[in-house]
């Protein structure tokens, strides 16, 4: 990857309100009018998620890199947009709509809320992390100001017509299928390490009295050992694919009402009982309406953001590297 020395720095910073700054010691990622984004602040930003793409491509060093580029530019973008946000903020009259005493409120209150009040432990966190208070605090506010600021370029920008949902609803109606579901309950009996067949042999009895014409709910509710006894073994509608194979196949093969003799697993015993059925089918769009119109605002808000930025950007000098 390519890095900038601190010794092409006076060079390199040439550009409307820009100064060389004889205090930098690492490579330049981009500029944003006066403030310069170095390599370090991005792999700061992205040292969260090393790790955890380490170990999902750890074995695959070229994709590793590959994935490892694409956070970094995406940390970019965003530290890049920070500070386009924070100098919009600047320039543009806002700042007495944040006075100091508002942030020095909302430290407090996160102080009281993840040191239990105690000052003194969450200096010492900040020693911790080489950190001085003056730094926390006006990191704390830089986010304050690009959480607001986000805020108010986006409040009520998104509006989402009942046609844009139809058109969406069929567009993506293979993304509301449902498979085939059953309605099941459930009694669940777990083998005890060392298991000589009693647990077979309690669920036996338990289907004797189930034959007899004790109620299935009653019988779970007494003797399942599964998470929904206080339901009754009520599981609600469930599809195939939510059981291991031998219980989905017997339960999508008993009809509305009937059940299931006893399945012995090497891990439990089970008994069904299949209430409904519902075949395969596409939601209507009264069901997910809702969630169509979150998606799309979703959808809406990331475009209005992204012509917000667009804008700053072609008002303010950047520059990547």
């Amino acid at each position: 990857m390519k890095r900038i020395c601190a010794i092409a720095v006076a060079g390199i910073l040439a550009g409307p309100g820009i100064e060389a700054r004889a205090d930098v010691v690492d490579g330049i990622k981009a500029v944003v009018h006066d403030s310069i984004i170095t390599y370090q602040q991005v792999a700061d930003y992205t040292a969260p998620l090393v790790e955890q793409l380490r170990s999902r491509y750890g074995d695959q060093p070229d994709l590793f890199e590959k994935k490892l580029g694409e956070a970094e530019e995406d940390n970019l973008e965003q530290l890049l947009e920070r500070q386009l946000i924070l100098r919009d903020f600047e320039t543009s009259g806002y700042t007495n709509a944040l006075p100091d005493s508002i942030i020095d409120e909302e430290v407090q209150a996160y102080i009281r809320s993840n040191y239990g009040d105690d000052r003194v432990r969450f200096i010492k966190t900040l020693q911790a992390e080489g950190k001085t208070f003056e730094q926390f605090r006006k990191e704390f506010r830089e986010r304050v100001v690009v959480q607001q600021m986000r805020f108010a370029h986006n409040e009520n920008g998104a509006i989402i017509s009942p046609h844009k949902i139809e058109v969406y609803y069929v567009d993506h109606k293979d993304q509301f299928k449902m498979e085939d579901q059953v309605k099941l309950r459930m009694i669940v009996l777990n083998k005890p390490s060392g298991d000589t067949n009693e647990t077979r042999r309690l669920a036996e009895e338990i289907l004797a009295k189930l034959n007899a014409g004790g109620a299935f709910t009653e019988m779970a509710s007494v003797y399942s050992q599964g998470s929904q006894r206080n339901q009754g073994g009520d599981w609600g509608w469930v599809e195939k694919s939510v059981l291991r194979k031998e219980l989905a196949d017997l339960a999508f093969s008993l009809k509305p009402g009937q059940r299931s003799g006893v399945i012995d697993t090497p891990e439990a015993c089970y008994l069904m009982m299949v209430e409904e059925r519902r075949p395969e089918h596409v939601k209507p769009l009264s069901d997910v309406r809702d969630e169509i119109e979150k998606t799309l605002l979703a959808q809406e808000s990331e475009r209005l953001q992204k012509q917000w930025i667009e804008r700053l950007k072609k008002k303010t000098f950047v520059r990547y590297f």
